[in-house]
């Protein structure tokens, strides 16, 4: 009967009164900043291109707006949660108060996708990027040693690819690792830097870019369906919007962090929105900028503003070492948040008993939960080292859009079932905003490939069975 326990909101927020809670040392500027930090990176550096040449063409845009609507939708139900409930674990945390400890282990096990994959899927678009930097001082890194060694063939059979390993990728989640267990203030210095620095180069690129687009390369807008569901038309753009929804998961890891701000009443909400309303704007300029300076058909690799800017040199030619300075210091970014985000959900379920204890250990000097962040990183590495940016970028969408309507549930669940709890921020006009996440995620969600979706039961299957081999342990114990 314990898989339908639940907690009360009270003892959710008493959870970050204990012996085990981390520090309190972020606002509403940093928290932001690692919002952004996460966000700016996966989609404006990575997705954008390969959303656009496989699904959409240039009305890879439009994919931007819809996911941008539902991720608006689940924000503001994510702002209402995280105000009610400061403790670590996000999504996981209020999914124990709203439907039980079976399904809080079932979402802690979909974020692992979110948040653990989302991290080695960026390290390996950051991968290519710093290959072709280098390579314009006449450096070169094998293709062997900056590709993956795996793929998978019509989206189920394992293939080898000849390659041995992505190290630049690898290299990039160890060395974050080892700088998240020094300590929280000194990470969020990083981050806020880099957020910094990416966010200047960005605004150059928009700039620059748009005396030099070429209309043309917006003809057809929305390109004719191959015949395939999925592959350009209408349906591309709905599937274009499910895979670019994972470029909005940085206000989602942003909750992870509840437990170490000054006031979460007042700096999440601020945080959330205020990531959604820097990076909106930013997504579409870019997305518009982008393909109008190249065909939407070459852009395709994890590379694409380096390809954009490519396109239009010599007249360009003095942006792309900036761009690629900033899409390299962006993807870092991006996985630092990520790396950051997954080790406090490990964290909550600790203090819960649904994880081994010492992962809600806090390192006595660094005041960090630094085995969930080793052991994180670690698996990360292995991911990045090993798989393509196509079968990671799916799955992580999938995984990102199954957890956010989770949230959308649990604040209607929430609503009904404790009305009179203190809300220090309230979704608006409920229970419109909620239902229209819910209808919202769950159509991009439906668009996407079966093979995604066969991976999403098989990895929730593998969760259960986790869940009751370690409780049946425990008890034997």
């Amino acid at each position: 009967m314990r898989f339908f326990s639940r907690k009360t909101v009270s003892e959710a927020r008493s959870a970050e009164q204990n012996q085990n809670s981390l520090s309190k040392v972020l606002g509403p500027v940093s928290l932001t900043a690692l919002g952004v930090g996460a966000v700016i990176g996966s989609g404006i550096f990575v997705v954008t291109g390969v959303v656009a040449a496989v699904y959409t063409g240039p009305a890879v845009v439009l994919s931007f707006i819809i996911a941008g609507l539902g991720c608006l939708f689940a924000g503001f139900c994510y702002a209402e949660l995280s105000s009610m409930i400061p403790a670590s674990g996000g999504s996981y945390s209020y999914t124990y108060v709203t439907m039980g400890r079976g399904a809080a282990w079932l979402i802690a096990w979909i974020l692992i996708l979110e948040y653990l994959v989302a991290s080695a899927f960026i390290a390996v678009g950051w991968s290519g990027y710093f290959s072709s930097f280098i390579q314009s001082f006449g450096w070169n890194i094998p293709e062997n040693l900056r590709t993956a060694p795996l793929d998978f063939a019509d989206g189920f059979s394992l293939v080898t690819t000849g390659s041995i390993i992505n190290l630049p990728a690898t290299m990039l989640i160890l060395v974050i690792t080892a700088i998240l267990i020094l300590g929280v203030r000194q990470s969020a210095f990083a981050s806020n830097m880099m957020v910094l620095i990416k966010l200047s180069i960005i605004l150059l690129f928009i700039a620059a870019g748009a005396f030099y687009v070429n209309t043309d390369n917006w003809i057809p807008f929305v390109p004719d369906n191959s015949g395939v569901f999925g592959e350009y038309g209408w349906s591309g753009i709905m599937r274009g919007a499910g895979v670019v929804f994972i470029s909005y998961l940085g206000f989602d890891a942003v909750t992870t962090a509840s437990e170490e701000a000054h006031t979460p009443e007042r700096d999440m909400p601020i945080a959330i929105i205020g990531t959604l309303a820097i990076c909106t704007g930013l997504y579409v300029a870019v997305a518009a900028i982008l393909t109008g300076l190249v065909s939407y058909k070459k852009l395709n690799v994890p590379d694409p503003i380096f390809v954009g800017v490519d396109a239009v040199s010599p007249a360009l030619a003095w942006l792309a070492p900036l761009i690629n300075i900033g899409a390299m210091v962006g993807l870092a970014s991006a996985t630092f948040v990520l790396i950051f985000a997954q080790p406090r959900i490990f964290h909550a379920m600790s203090r819960d008993g649904l994880m081994p204890k010492f992962f809600s250990t806090v390192h006595p000097k660094f005041s960090t939960p630094f085995w969930g962040i080793l052991i994180t990183g670690l698996s990360a590495a292995v991911l990045a080292s090993l798989f393509p940016i196509s079968v990671l970028a799916e799955l992580v969408a999938i995984g990102t859009l199954f957890a956010f309507i989770v949230v959308c549930i649990s604040v209607i669940i929430l609503r009904k079932r404790e009305p009179d709890v203190k809300r220090p921020f309230s979704v608006p006009f409920y229970p419109y905003v909620p239902v229209l996440g819910i209808l919202t995620c769950g159509y991009m969600m439906l668009s996407l490939p079966f093979a995604t979706w066969l991976r999403l039961i098989i990895w929730m299957a593998m969760g259960l069975i986790v869940y009751f081999a370690y409780n049946m342990r425990k008890r034997e114990n």
